[in-house]
């Protein structure tokens, strides 16, 4: 068994609101100069029969990208195993 995490993001290049309503609203308004940028995400955690973590990490990507649980169009995701 493996814990797969996925980490999803907007992509660079597009707008985060969330991310920015962060910084600006509740970092910065607090005095928090040194941050320059925040970006908001989702979470994933999968626990995965598998018998390499190659094949686990595979798998999660697979379903993520086949039942479209993010879009490549606008999203980066991060797959990796839980340390």
């Amino acid at each position: 068994m493996y814990v797969v995490e996925v980490v999803i993001t907007n992509k660079r290049s597009v707008r985060d609101p969330e991310g920015e309503t962060i910084h600006k609203e509740l970092i910065s308004r607090r005095g928090y100069a040194n941050v320059k940028d925040v970006r908001s995400g989702k979470y994933l955690e999968f626990l995965v029969d598998s018998q390499t973590p190659e094949e686990a990490l595979n798998y999660v990507r697979d379903i993520c990208y086949k039942l479209r649980i993010y879009n490549p169009v606008v999203h980066d995701i991060k797959v990796r195993l839980s340390a």
